[in-house]
């Protein structure tokens, strides 16, 4: 992917909020407005933030990364799977920690007991046609585990870092994705499988009209365009475009 402009970067212009409906939602609307690429929405904390398919981002104020950023390209569209796979990529290499990639658009640390818990989450919008995307992402920098929804404590992490460490967390993620928008495409995906967390994996996924029941395989990486391929219980495999997987039962990593 080759940006439109080079010119002010990544995160200039830049809008920030004490509070905002979603980052997202007012990059979108910048986008449509004609705002250039690198065009930055961060914010403190959302009354409405969201992730895929419409699940609520829970943050509390202050406590969080929150941005979204607007992406112009002049050439031909990129691959849609393969900008979430780079700003997985990135998100990871500005963290620093032990982080792995849970396909499409989950940062997760792996516990002891081999279960993954989301640290980052990423949300990619826009109109490939018109040449532009908002890549939002969020991190959960200073999270305290315990004043989150009942419901995602169990299935969360924090950084367990300070308020006073979001901003400088930005600003690597910010250089990480410059440098992963200029990598040929070949190289994001040798990275982004050196983190994949679902290779090797038994994984279920949504029911189809026929089976009426969710459907099982083995996770084995990504194709060139980011779909996921899956090894079937029956023999042969198919890939995935989108939508949610989980880990199975025995979900462990094969030997």
């Amino acid at each position: 992917m080759r940006p439109a402009s080079e010119q002010g970067g990544l995160g200039s212009p830049r809008l920030h909020f004490r509070l905002i409906d979603s980052t997202n939602e007012r990059a979108r609307a910048l986008a449509l407005g004609g705002a250039p690429h690198g065009t930055l929405v961060t914010a403190s904390e959302q009354s409405a933030g969201r992730g895929r398919q419409g699940r609520h981002w829970a943050a509390p104020a202050g406590s969080s990364l929150l941005m979204s950023l607007l992406l112009r390209w002049a050439e031909a569209a990129p691959a849609p799977g393969l900008l979430p796979l780079l700003a997985a990529v990135a998100t990871c290499e500005a963290i620093g920690a032990e982080t792995r990639i849970k396909w499409p658009n989950d940062i997760v640390l792996e516990r002891p007991d081999g279960s993954l818990a989301k640290l980052a989450g990423i949300l990619v919008e826009g109109r490939p046609q018109e040449r532009w995307a908002v890549l939002g992402v969020g991190v959960n920098v200073a999270v305290e585990l315990d004043a989150l929804p009942a419901e995602l404590r169990g299935t969360a992490a924090s950084l367990g870092r300070g308020p006073g460490d979001v901003e400088p967390l930005l600003s690597e993620l910010l250089r990480a994705l410059e440098r992963r928008l200029a990598q040929p495409d070949a190289g994001l995906l040798a990275d982004w499988g050196a983190r994949d967390a679902l290779r090797g994996r038994r994984i279920r996924w949504g029911a189809t009209p026929s089976s009426g029941a969710d459907q099982e395989g083995t996770a084995q990486g990504v194709d060139g365009t980011g779909r996921l391929i899956v090894a079937l219980d029956a023999g042969g495999q198919r890939t995935l475009e989108a939508g949610e997987v989980h880990l199975a039962a025995t979900g462990a990593p094969a030997p």
